[in-house]
């Protein structure tokens, strides 16, 4: 038995075992720093410099490289661009609001700088609530946009600070336009951050993205505020130079915001997205991947340009989503009570066609699974009409032959199908079989 013992214990003096010390935020992507051996002394060497060591934990600081999706970098990288751009912008017009309020001139008054000032404040407020009411729930379905829309408004709203020392009668009205316009940008921009943080967060870590934001936007703050007192001293007493130097920056603000939203490639599906991705399939039987479909999608608001594709813009025109039951006439009433008897008595939706609209309600105790298949059924009949004189047996049979397979597509192309990102659904229906009192739960 000692011997035994005495054996093992040569054998293990007599082997090389060592301990590797590995740094990084991702199993993935990890960094071999040092080495630590027991033969014949105990000894640790280390790989890699110093520097090498700093510079990857200041990455990893700023939210790189593997904490988060691949697209967080390119968008990061024009979103602090743009953010500086307003930084900058933000000092010229702040001058030229201080310059209309008054400061300076032994005219002004405290008490009347403070009323302008609050009446300012006021009116942002006020806006902010109204357009949280009318649009909150909304912003999650269309985040691309949303965040442009932001951006613009801001841009609108830093003008009419601009602009304010031009129209001394008009001054209240003014300021107050441009601060209604900037409470738009702060719902707006904040709802969408949220949406595109969950995004970006590669493993479920939220808050470590929003700390490594903020950093970033902290940086850029500080840049742009000091580029913004340069510019602003070197344009004092300069009208024109200060609008060229406004518009140049506000020019290239929306150009480094358009390239930002972009670069995302959202793996969510709205009304657009779905549309598109269905598509393609039926034309194909494959399915695009989030990169993809963020080139083709637009981002731009409908008012300001058209779809690059309109077979897809028709297809969803035809869909309404969440109808109101009582709000169609009495033809299409009628349809739907024949529809929910004949076609839809144990489904959690309710599809009516009429004159090439498809009208789908929705069930009151529907899922976020029902409502996806409810709009891709939708769909489906949208691209029927015309080819077929039994839309409503013909979509049904390729939602029982194509559904799962389209879904199962999409989840091994990197698409969340859990839900449907769409305007909120607030009008609901409920059917029953009154002869049988057969209800649907």
């Amino acid at each position: 038995m000692e011997e035994t013992v005495l054996a093992n214990k040569e054998t293990r003096s007599s082997s090389k075992f060592i301990i590797e010390e590995w740094n990084g935020s991702s199993s993935t992507k990890l960094f071999k720093t040092a080495t630590i051996t027991a033969s014949p002394y105990l000894s640790i060497q280390r790989s890699g410099s110093r520097f090498n060591h700093v510079w990857r934990r200041v990455l990893q600081a700023f939210g790189f490289p593997s904490s988060v999706t691949p697209d967080y970098a390119p968008f990061q990288v024009w979103d602090s661009l743009q953010g500086l751009s307003t930084y900058i912008r933000t000092m010229l017009s702040t001058q030229a609001l201080l310059s209309a309020i008054g400061v300076g001139e032994k005219s002004a008054t405290v008490i009347g700088a403070t009323f302008q000032w609050f009446l300012r404040d006021l009116t942002g407020m006020l806006g902010g609530i109204l357009f949280t009411f009318y649009k909150g729930s909304d912003l999650d379905s269309n985040a691309k946009m949303w965040r442009l829309v932001a951006d613009l408004m801001n841009d609108l709203g830093m003008l009419m600070d601009l602009l304010s020392p031009l129209f001394p009668s008009a001054f209240i009205f003014v300021v107050c336009l441009g601060s209604l316009s900037r409470s738009f940008t702060g719902v707006a921009s904040g709802a969408t951050r949220a949406a595109l943080t969950q995004h970006f967060a590669l493993q479920n870590n939220v808050a470590d993205i929003s700390a490594k934001e903020g950093s970033q936007e902290t940086v850029a703050t500080m840049i742009g505020m000091a580029l913004g007192m340069i510019l602003a001293r070197i344009t004092m007493g300069l009208p024109l130079a200060i609008w060229l130097s406004f518009l140049s920056l506000t020019v290239f603000h929306m150009y480094a915001n358009y390239r930002a939203v972009r670069c995302l490639a959202l793996t969510s599906l709205n009304i657009e997205r779905s549309a598109i991705l269905f598509q393609h399939f039926m034309e194909t039987s494959q399915v695009l991947s989030p990169e993809q479909v963020s080139r083709i999608e637009h981002v731009l608001p409908k008012w300001i340009t058209s779809w690059s594709s309109k077979k897809v813009k028709l297809l969803q025109a035809n869909v309404r989503l969440g109808v109101r039951v009582s709000s169609l006439d009495h033809q299409e009433r009628m349809e739907a009570l024949l529809s929910a008897q004949y076609h839809y008595l144990k489904a959690k939706y309710l599809l009516v066609e009429r004159e090439g609209i498809i009208n789908v309600a929705i069930h009151k105790n529907s899922t976020a699974s029902d409502v996806l298949q409810s709009y891709i059924h939708a769909l489906v009949m949208a691209k029927l009409m015309g080819k077929s004189t039994s839309v409503y047996l013909e979509s049904q049979s390729w939602m029982d032959k194509q559904y799962e397979v389209f879904l199962h597509k999409l989840s091994s192309s990197g698409w969340k199908t859990g839900r449907l990102l769409s305007p909120p659904i607030i009008w609901k229906a409920n059917w029953t079989d009154v002869s049988s009192d057969d209800k649907i739960d």
